[in-house]
């Protein structure tokens, strides 16, 4: 056994502690790289499941070409394989495309030499798969230099989500420009506010209506379309629809071109805070309103103006508005109409008012008629027969808006009008067919179209013949056989012309050749036709025949009992002047000195003799004015000189009665033109006739006056007055004369009249009994 020395000892255990302390740090060492070997390993295990789960796969190409891919990688490009270089990526049936391959394997390159990334958009041959290739150099950290990593993303929903996008912005420009369009083009101002309200946008009609230089002049200025602020104003609208979310609008007043305008201003908020507006000008709406409005209103004054009740019932069956006479033929009263009472109310109201035809079912009859308001077939109109005799005649008309319109038209007073024009034309036929005169009616276009029976007879026509309305000249034709001159009836076709066409009437006479006579005429009717009226005239011929020579007779023996009155009164005279003679003598004394008895009967034959004189002498003048026709020697004569001449006349006539006899001669009498003789002759005929009239002791008035035109003599007095039939016969010929008083009347108001009338006058007599007679004359000037 070898035994060491101490140092070596210590040699040795230093040694060995080394050797311990080595092995320690050795074990520890590599516990450490253990573990750091098993981090790395889990990190890249981590690494590796977050490469192959990203939806990015990642190819490196090397810098000698070398490619290092992932099998997902080359599934993506259709590869059974992953490929080992550039070149392997371009295929005929699977990977890239040549164009695609090459323009890869360029856009290589340049990242290889210059470090510039890239992005290609490629699509493997026979795939739908689109894959973003996104290229750039390798870190250094890689390897080798000129590394390119090659990041593929599968972008077949991006792509299909990018042309869905971009089919959209282009359909969403195209919008926006239409609409942009549109907003420019319209006609109504248009505008845009910003969140705060201010405007940032508006069309060209919003230019033009507030007269500013352009729409971005109108912007920077902030015109606004509406005067006015505060509330009402144009800020408010805007302002209320922002707050409220939903459109808003009112109706403002604006001036454009000088106008007052109407504009109906809607603000509507948009999602972006902002709102925009636009203004419906109005005005010619609202003008129309109130022309509709006045329209109406006038529409039912008119209405109530009918005489046809007038009832409208809008589209819930109730009563809109009624006429009156609709609620004077219905009894309706306001008060009760003022709640719009529905259709089936009314018609029961009218049959509580007995304004209904009486039916059995009335249920069953309302339904009916409520099937009014549905109908199709246009307007239906009914009678109504109602109790007392009242016939109404209803029209109902379905309204546009699911209404009913009805009128009652009241046809009584027609109903009885026709009832009675048919007994009138039954009677007028019946009265046609008896009438003594032959009748016929022919139109205008000259055809017979009425006869009666008498016609028929009178020309001895067939009935056919007749009934086939024969015209004018066949009627002519047929009838010219039966007259004594067949010419003559060439006149009928003249007279039916006459009375169509020209509205004239004529007639005629004309000969039959079994002797009868008969008078014709063509009488135009109201409806352009032509009555042919013929009146058998033969028996009146016959009487005017003898009438006429009877009538001759009857002249020559007034001729005869003119001249034999016209010798007598001239035979008269004679010894009317030989008693007036010797009277006068034996009253002067002439045969001696008679006895007061004596020389009052002496005067009573003066008087006598003076009356019979004075009666001859109007014989006369009524004999030679009925010979010589009243001929008249006319003259200007002063009116006033004449009367009193007549006056002076009657004077003393007048004084022995005792009368008190008035002449009242006006200035205005003046000055006529006639005959100064009959006129004195007229006035003392109306003084003799007053004079004789009147009692003893009475009064008698002559008075005269006139006027521009004419003249007036008067004459009156208070005597006993006449009665009614005497006034009538006062002024007759030859008449009886009744007496008045103790007085017969003569012939001097004939005579008086007579004269007067020749001389274009007047004579008036006003008298009663015991009231006095009034004779009044007016004689022209000229």
């Amino acid at each position: 056994m070898m035994v060491l020395g101490t140092g070596a000892a210590i040699v040795a255990g230093v040694v060995l502690f080394a050797l311990v302390v080595g092995g320690a740090v050795l074990a520890f060492v590599g516990l450490r790289a253990k573990a750091a070997a098993q981090a790395a390993l889990d990190a890249n295990a981590q690494l590796t499941a977050l490469v192959e789960a990203s939806p990015a796969l990642v190819t490196i190409v090397r810098g000698d070409g070398r490619v290092e891919m992932a099998q997902r990688m080359a599934d993506w490009l259709g590869l059974a394989t992953p490929a080992r270089s550039l070149a392997e990526l371009a295929g005929e049936d699977s990977g890239l495309s040549a164009e695609d391959a090459a323009a890869v394997t360029a856009a290589v390159s340049v990242a290889q030499r210059s470090g510039r990334g890239f992005v290609r958009a490629v699509r493997p041959v026979g795939s739908t798969r689109a894959i973003t290739l996104r290229g750039a150099r390798a870190p250094g950290t890689m390897g080798a230099s000129g590394a390119v990593l090659l990041w593929a993303f599968d972008a077949t929903d991006s792509e299909a989500e990018i042309a869905r996008l971009s089919g959209e912005t282009t359909r969403l420009g195209s919008a926006y420009d239409a609409l942009t369009g549109l907003i420019e083009a319209a006609p109504m101002p248009m505008w845009y506010r910003a969140p705060d309200l201010r405007l940032t946008m508006v069309n060209s009609a919003y230019v033009e209506a507030v007269e500013g230089r352009s729409a971005a002049d109108v912007v920077a200025r902030g015109l606004e379309l509406v005067e006015g602020s505060g509330r009402g104003g144009p800020l408010a609208g805007a302002a209320a629809a922002r707050e409220a979310g939903r459109p808003h609008h009112q109706v403002l007043p604006a001036t454009i071109d000088g106008a007052r305008r109407s504009l109906e201003i809607y603000d509507v908020p948009l999602p972006t805070g902002g709102v925009a507006g636009f203004a419906v000008d109005i005005e010619e709406l609202e003008q129309a309103r109130s022309g509709a409005k006045r329209f109406a209103e006038a529409q039912r004054a008119m209405l109530d103006r009918l005489s046809a009740g007038v009832a409208q019932f809008g589209g819930d069956r109730g009563l809109v508005f009624c006429n009156q006479p609709f609620r004077r033929m219905f009894a309706m009263r306001p008060e009760w109409l003022a709640d719009r009472p529905e259709f089936d109310r009314v018609l029961e109201r009218m049959r509580e008012a007995e304004r209904l035809p009486e039916v059995r079912d009335f249920p069953s009859w309302k339904a009916e008629r409520r099937g009014w308001f549905v109908q199709t077939s246009g307007a239906i109109e009914e009678n109504w027969h109602l109790r007392g005799g009242t016939h109404l005649r209803v029209v109902a008309q379905a309204l546009p808006d699911g209404g009913l319109l009805l009128i009652f038209e009241d046809r009584t007073e027609q109903v009885q009008l026709a009832s009675a024009r048919d007994t009138l034309l039954r009677v007028r036929t019946a009265t046609f067919d008896n009438l003594f005169e032959a009748l016929g009616v022919f139109a205008a276009d000259g055809r017979l179209q009425l006869w009666n029976n008498r016609f028929r007879a009178v020309w001895g026509l067939e009935e056919e013949f007749l009934a086939a309305h024969p015209r004018v000249d066949a009627f002519a034709a047929a009838a010219a056989s039966k007259l004594v001159t067949p010419a003559d009836a060439a006149l009928f076709p003249e007279l039916v012309h006459s009375a169509t066409a020209g509205r004239q009437q004529r007639g005629g006479r004309v000969a039959f050749a079994d002797g009868r006579h008969f008078e014709f005429a063509g009488v135009p009717l109201p409806d352009g036709n032509a009555l042919f009226t013929m009146l058998d005239i033969t028996a009146s011929l016959r009487a005017e025949e003898s009438l006429r020579e009877r009538a001759e007779v009857l002249e020559a023996a007034d001729r005869v009992k003119t001249a034999f009155v016209a010798n007598m009164s001239y035979e008269l005279r004679t010894p009317l002047t030989s008693i007036s003679g010797f009277a006068e003598m034996l009253h002067g004394g002439y045969a001696g000195k008679m006895t007061k008895q004596a020389s009052s009967y002496v005067e009573a034959i003066l008087e006598s003799v003076e009356r019979l004189g004075l009666l001859v002498d109007d014989v006369l003048d009524l004999t030679r004015d009925a010979a010589d026709g009243g001929a008249l020697i006319r003259a200007d004569i002063d009116l006033a000189t004449t009367v009193r001449a007549a006056a002076e006349t009657i004077m003393p006539s007048a004084k022995r009665r005792k009368l008190d006899f008035a002449v009242e001669v006006a200035r205005s009498t003046g000055r006529v033109s006639g005959d100064e003789r009959r006129l004195k002759e007229v006035v003392e005929h109306l003084l003799r006739h007053a004079v004789a009239a009147t009692p003893d002791g009475g009064r008698v008035l002559l008075h005269t006056d006139g006027n521009a035109t004419a003249a007036r003599i008067v004459v009156s007095d208070d005597g006993p007055g006449m009665d009614a039939e005497a006034v009538l016969h006062a002024f007759d010929r030859f008449a009886e004369s009744k007496p008045i008083g103790d007085r017969a009347l003569g012939l001097g108001l004939p005579l008086a009249k007579q004269f007067v009338e020749a001389h274009g006058g007047t004579i008036e007599l006003v008298s009663e009994p015991g009231a006095g007679t009034l004779i009044t004359v007016e004689l022209p000037r000229r």
